[in-house]
């Protein structure tokens, strides 16, 4: 009820750091979450700050809903986390690690866990190879996506083009 995926972008720690916290720019990369916001008073990644996801399930539409998230891990250039749902009913949490590479650049490992419960473990059982390999593809393309962001910004973090 988990998978990572890892990709090397020729890019700070800190620069990939300040894309993947920045959730307002979530729908420049993810295939399912077209928009994010801060919400109950949150206004920037710290661990547990609110913000909400615009989901359009599997990619695609007509069916989209917005989902609670918390931030849990929130370590500038190193690392970056939220869990799906509720404080007292988690379903999925979701993790950047940034990891300087050796010669340069960065790892950069997004991942996925879905919190043990009956219902994880019976939707699991029925559809989470489905699920796996499709949360597996959209993990590598996010990653290919930011990678194209950092790799296309100047060294000092600020957008191309600023």
């Amino acid at each position: 009820m988990k998978d990572s995926v890892t990709v090397h972008m020729d890019a700070t720690p800190q620069q990939v750091w300040d894309v993947v916290s920045d959730i307002t720019r979530t729908g420049e990369w993810s295939p399912e979450t077209f928009e994010a916001r801060w919400t109950r008073g949150s206004t920037g990644p710290e661990v547990g700050a609110w913000f909400k996801g615009h989901v359009r399930r599997s990619g695609r539409g007509p069916v989209t809903y917005w989902s609670l998230c918390r931030v849990t891990a929130c370590e500038p250039g190193r690392e970056f986390g939220f869990s799906v749902g509720a404080a007292d009913q988690v379903i999925n949490n979701w993790h950047y690690l940034i990891e300087p590479a050796p010669g340069g650049g960065s790892d950069v490992t997004e991942s996925f866990r879905l919190e043990p419960s009956a219902l994880t473990r019976v939707y699991w059982l029925l559809a989470g190879w489905i699920r796996g390999r499709y949360n597996r593809r959209n993990m590598q393309q996010s990653l290919e996506r930011i990678k194209a962001i950092v790799e296309a910004s100047p060294s000092d973090g600020a957008p191309a083009g600023a």
